[in-house]
């Protein structure tokens, strides 16, 4: 069974749910696929290329087509054989460390908020589902992308607990940043995600709610686990 399943993780930003997917996928023994590291890969191709951020009051009249941009973009995924997890390769270049800066993090929920964006890299994500056998998370895998997944998970913590974290985390990169610019990053981005017009992160109705904030990485990852135990249960 779990060769064929695909598992949809959902959730807010900062609640770790790239590191509970990579741990769950390679349990399984299945491929994992970081939705938002793509849309973080589109973020970065714009920045470097000059493409027009608009905010999101500006989407509705946006004179600019990005269709064309899109499709100068390739965006795969490559298991890295020192770690046997998966990176993010824009147009061949391996940009796994490129796209997690605190530079992208404030402009990735701008360009996922693109209509024409979300379409290509929904079409992107659906393709790599195709066989199944994987794990992705994201804003919107359970509710757009793989509406028929076979278990639904949506992670959600404090906000304050995902602003410590990511602060440490950025901290641990060498990153130059404040607590309080985190912060104001991690409400910023709750409420993007949660608002924009174009598949707004929401629970799906029959995903199970993971509440981390007072969890570590190996109660989350048996907390999901459980519920594969019970799917197998209920074949």
């Amino acid at each position: 069974m779990h060769s064929r399943m695909v598992i949809a993780i959902d959730g807010f930003s900062s609640c770790g749910k790239s590191t509970v997917a990579k741990a769950i996928a390679k349990r399984l023994g299945i491929k994992y696929i970081d939705s938002g590291a793509m849309y973080r890969a589109v973020t970065l191709y714009f920045m470097r290329n000059d493409v027009p951020i608009p905010d999101p009051e500006e989407l509705v009249d946006f004179p600019f087509d990005f269709i064309p941009v899109l499709n100068n973009i390739q965006i795969t995924f490559q298991v890295n054989p020192e770690t046997g997890l998966s990176e993010v390769y824009l147009n061949g270049e391996n940009v796994e460390h490129s796209i997690r800066t605190m530079e992208i993090n404030e402009r990735v929920s701008h360009v996922s908020a693109i209509k024409s964006v979300r379409k290509k890299m929904v079409e992107l994500q659906q393709q790599e589902g195709v066989q199944g056998g994987l794990v992705m998370d994201g804003r919107d895998i359970g509710t757009t992308v793989f509406p028929h997944a076979d278990l639904k998970i949506f992670m959600k913590a404090d906000p304050m607990i995902r602003a410590e974290r990511r602060y440490k985390e950025l901290l641990a990169k060498g990153v130059d940043i404040s607590m309080e610019d985190v912060i104001s990053n991690v409400v910023g981005r709750d409420y993007e995600d949660s608002h924009r017009e174009e598949s707004p992160l929401r629970k799906a109705d029959d995903a199970i709610v993971l509440d981390n904030t007072h969890l570590n990485q190996a109660e989350q990852v048996d907390f999901v686990v459980k519920e594969i135990e019970k799917l197998k249960v209920g074949c």
